[in-house]
């Protein structure tokens, strides 16, 4: 990761986090597909959607999303850290462009959906699946730690979800929420800034 990480020595060029973004994502959905594959012999459609109560799932999704929308504005607002991770997220999707950050957000929810709630809680549980993805949202400092406690809240919730409705179209919709409006947001307060 330390190659996502920008400095004042060595800024991202235009498009390298997106590069790597949809390698790290594509693997990611990849390692899903394999794993559920192999321990359910094939991967049904109902893993994805219910066909009779996918309106229950888009329901549930957008307002989830917008639950932990709501919560991280009230995070920013009053801790310092969640700033100063805004920041250095913000320098990170600098610069890259609508369609980019609209794909890094279906990409982000989709793969991360299908390896964290879809495989690893499909195998070890709810409480390994929502650990392992706040694990993945860690990086130095207090800001970081207060990124990995708001995926470990997040990651709380899409697992609920999972386990609740037994489909995966819940919780990427909410993921996808949070990803779609936070990333074109911090894209567009950070080149304000520059």
């Amino acid at each position: 990761m330390d190659d996502l990480q920008t400095s004042a020595e060595q800024p991202l060029r235009p498009g390298q986090l997106y590069r790597w973004a949809w390698i790290f994502y594509l693997v990611l959905a990849l390692a899903g597909v394999v794993w559920i594959g192999a321990r359910e012999g094939r991967i049904p459609l109902t893993l994805f959607v219910d066909p009779g109560g996918w309106w229950i799932d888009l329901g549930l999704g957008v307002g989830a999303g917008a639950a932990l929308l709501g919560l991280w504005e009230l995070a920013r607002r009053v801790l310092p850290p969640a700033r100063a991770l805004e920041r250095r997220l913000g320098d990170l999707v600098a610069g890259a462009t609508a369609s980019e950050l609209a794909a890094l957000a279906l990409l982000s929810g989709f793969a991360e959906e299908l390896f964290f709630r879809g495989a690893v809680q499909g195998q070890w549980g709810w409480l390994a699946a929502t650990l392992l993805f706040a694990l993945l949202h860690t990086g130095p400092g207090p800001a970081f730690r207060t990124w990995t406690l708001f995926a470990a809240l997040a990651g709380a919730l899409f697992g609920a979800l999972m386990a609740w409705r037994g489909n995966l179209l819940a919780p990427v919709l909410a993921h996808l929420v949070v990803n779609g409006v936070n990333l074109p947001r911090l894209a567009r307060h950070q080149n304000k800034l520059k």
